[in-house]
């Protein structure tokens, strides 16, 4: 992507901004992570300057939902830091203040804060873990002062940054699951904790700016409510039940903190979405709570998607036409909320490695993702525990990523109209799926398609370092840079093989997971049967651990699991050459962690039925 001048000289004073505040000389090394800007859907002719907070309770807020959200631009989370877990530690007499280091990071200070902002965030979340400072299993759901000063103190250092401030619960040791225990009193237990706790908050922090928004607890709302670290079994909600559970809890929330008075009148609240997972939260299951304020909720999901890619060191490319139309669909599904007059909070996005660092090609992903944030009225939320922003010298990691971060700061928004934004970001998105279909085809001889089908090797280490390909959808390009792959054009009934090269990657360590798969096969081969003649590892034959069989789990494309340890039993469509299914299994390939796997091939016949 080409940097401009005007580009360069915004990362520029914003590196010396953060330096400045800390009398630190470092520069960048390294790499780091990104947001993206907003976009209002509301008079395109509006510009995108910071309103100024309407504070007064006596004025009320006059800002709507989608309005706050451009206001919010970028935003960075303070990520492991006061939902660090220690509860024991509080029973056992330890300060719930100090348990903020217990998951490796430093000690927040004001100069934190300001360096994240002068770093163009301006929107911070911070995580909180309540329990850390309550003896909930007594029934006393007191927060202890000293957590709750805390909270207050670094609360009140990003207000007096100028910036927005999310707060919630989270995760918190999986107390959640009592929503969700057998037994009615425990979930009587759970809602009258939750009260307590969201009372406590919200009197605190009555009349503090409207900058503050309460967020109604993070990815637990959902199969989540099933938990079983506090209540010792899993829950018994069926999915209905769950999103059921779920819509309760965020409306007991909106109800409580509206009854709080001072600005919870009409303070924005962010809704926590069904395991704040786009395609589980637009299910029509999942509902948004009503208000007496007026366009003052928010949404708030997360964004890990494809997981392999932001969350395991399988996959370590990303920017394919299938990656690209993978989120550009996502986030336009998610903008039937935007569209009903929800601002939308990515409240977590990120591209992870094991060992910290920065994947190659994260700048794409993050500059796709705010082009789309900018189109569709949603503030991301970066998720970050010092791999960007470095905590500890007050430093960003990645000079071409804290670009990104500078020029969608809302200080370099402001006069342009939302209508500016939004049709430069549309551009942008057009021009960088064009640019990726052109670059696509090379050193690729199949691609998807929707009238082919395709065969090939899903394959996923036991480490999960090497990848190609997992999942019903084929996409070549999903992939640790380096395999090599040799898939398979079917036309009808024969024998076919294909195989997969790890030598340019480095051997596969085992298998956590394998299929054959053929794409598109239940549509155009309807009831065609996969029998698996041979596989070879490393050249040598293998022998198989039981009986092949073919099914599917999309009806779209057609499987035969090589190594799936979720699949215990046979399924009951499944389907064989002789019917019968003695011995079958989806484990027939067990290879164990000490096994080095530099190439695998599978021989297959495919017949009709």
């Amino acid at each position: 992507m080409m940097r401009s001048s005007f580009k360069r000289a915004c990362i520029a004073s914003l590196l010396a901004a953060v330096i400045a505040l800390t009398g630190c000389s470092g520069g960048t090394s390294s790499e780091g992570s990104v947001s993206g800007g907003n976009a209002d859907s509301g008079t395109t002719s509006a510009d995108v300057s910071s309103p100024e907070d309407a504070s007064d309770p006596a004025e009320g807020n006059t800002m709507t939902s989608l309005e706050v959200i451009r206001a919010m631009g970028n935003g960075i989370n303070l990520g492991n830091t006061l939902e660090a877990y220690n509860h024991q530690g509080y029973l056992t007499g330890s300060s719930p203040d100090s348990f903020e280091t217990g998951w490796g990071q430093p000690r927040t200070t004001e100069e934190m804060i300001k360096g994240m902002k002068a770093a163009g965030f301006d929107t911070i979340r911070i995580p909180v873990a309540w329990t850390n400072g309550m003896n909930f299993e007594s029934g006393d759901y007191t927060i202890d002062e000293r957590l709750m000063n805390r909270v207050d103190e670094i609360v009140t250092w990003a207000l007096d940054a100028d910036m927005y401030v999310i707060i919630n619960d989270h995760w918190d040791g999986g107390w959640w699951g009592m929503f969700g225990a057998k037994e009615q009193e425990t979930r009587d237990r759970a809602m009258e904790m939750y009260k307590s706790m969201w009372t406590q908050i919200g009197e605190h922090f009555a009349d503090r700016s409207y900058k503050l928004i309460f967020e109604s607890a993070n990815e637990e709302l959902g199969d989540r409510l099933n938990d079983k670290e506090i209540t010792g079994s899993k829950g018994v909600l069926n999915e209905n039940e769950c999103y059921a559970t779920t819509n309760l809890i965020n409306s007991e929330f909106v109800k409580l903190i509206r009854s709080l008075g001072g600005n919870n009148a009409d303070r924005f609240l962010l809704i926590a979405g069904y395991n704040t997972d786009i395609t589980k939260t637009c299910d029509d299951r999942f509902v948004m709570p009503e208000d007496t304020a007026d366009s003052k909720l928010l949404l708030s999901v997360h964004y890990y998607t494809p997981w392999d890619y932001c969350g395991t060191d399988g996959v370590n490319q990303w920017g394919s036409p299938s990656d690209l139309k993978e989120q550009n669909d996502l986030f336009e599904k998610l903008s039937k909320f935007s569209k009903q007059g929800y601002g939308v909070v990515i409240g977590e996005y990120a591209v992870m490695k094991k060992n910290g660092g920065i994947k190659e090609d994260t700048d794409k992903f993050y500059a796709n993702l705010m082009d789309n944030c900018d189109v569709y009225d949603f503030c991301p939320v970066l998720w970050d525990c010092s791999n960007f922003y470095k905590r500890i010298s007050n430093t960003l990691s990645d000079e071409n990523l804290a670009e990104l971060f500078a020029e969608r700061a809302l200080a370099n928004e402001s006069g342009k109209s939302v209508e500016e934004i939004k049709s430069a970001a549309q551009m942008r998105l057009e021009e960088t799926y064009t640019f990726a279909m052109e670059e696509s085809v090379a050193g690729i001889d199949l691609m998807p398609s929707e009238d082919s089908a395709i065969a090939w090797i899903m394959y996923q280490s036991s480490d999960y370092t090497k990848s190609y390909s997992v999942g019903d959808n084929y996409d070549p390009t999903n992939k640790t840079k380096g395999i090599k792959e040799q898939n398979a054009l079917i036309t009808g009934e024969g024998t076919y093989t294909v195989s997969l090269d790890f030598t340019g990657a480095g051997s596969a360590k085992g298998v956590a997971f394998s299929a054959l798969g053929i794409s598109n096969g239940e549509d155009l081969f309807p009831g065609y049967i996969v029998t698996i003649d041979e596989i070879l590892i490393n050249g040598e034959p293998y022998e198989l651990q039981g009986r092949s069989y073919t099914s599917s789990d999309d009806e779209h494309c057609t499987r035969v699991n090589l190594y799936n340890a979720w699949v215990s039993s046979v399924p009951d469509e499944a389907r064989t050459a002789d019917g019968d299914l003695t011995d079958c299994s989806a484990q027939i390939l067990k290879l164990g962690d000490k096994q080095y796997v530099d190439t695998i091939s599978v021989t297959f016949t495919f017949t009709a039925p």
